[in-house]
């Protein structure tokens, strides 16, 4: 499946006409087959032993660019941090309140419930509506057994 999204990413990407690197390129494989909502650092981390000319503000440019094309998400973290996340199927995220740990939730119903929610908002407040990003905040179930809750 990871190799469908980024051939599906690099499609919409050349239909973009944006310049596929080899860093973009990279990046953008590692954003898909990472579910771990990295920081900017924490994709240079990984990649920088491997990649060529590859700097933070490749990386922060990089994953700025594909923002703007919506092949991925800015999640703002509890922390202030932000993180990403590639955005090739509907799903929505669970913050844990405690740690700040961002977990996907694929749901099979969501992209109803976000067709429903963006149709709901252009009718109650008049926004052309261009995306949404839901967000649900708790304790995972890490944090729940480290401070006894359950």
């Amino acid at each position: 499946m990871a190799n469908d999204d980024y051939q599906h990413a690099m499609a919409e990407l050349r239909d973009q006409k944006v310049r596929l690197t080899p860093q973009r390129k990279i990046i953008l494989q590692y954003l898909i087959s990472h579910h771990n909502h990295p920081s900017a650092e924490t994709v240079f981390s990984a990649l920088k032993d491997y990649v060529d000319n590859i700097s933070v503000a490749t990386v922060y440019n990089t994953l700025k660019l594909f923002v703007d094309h919506g092949l991925v998400i800015e999640l703002k973290n509890g922390d202030g941090s932000t993180h990403f996340d590639y955005f090739g199927h509907p799903h929505y995220h669970v913050v844990c309140d405690n740690c700040g740990k961002i977990t996907d939730v694929f749901d099979d119903q969501f992209a109803k419930i976000s067709q429903s929610l963006e149709q709901t908002t252009r009718d109650k407040s008049g926004y052309l509506v261009t995306g949404n990003h839901v967000e649900i905040h708790g304790i995972c179930p890490e944090c729940q057994h480290k401070l006894h809750l359950i």
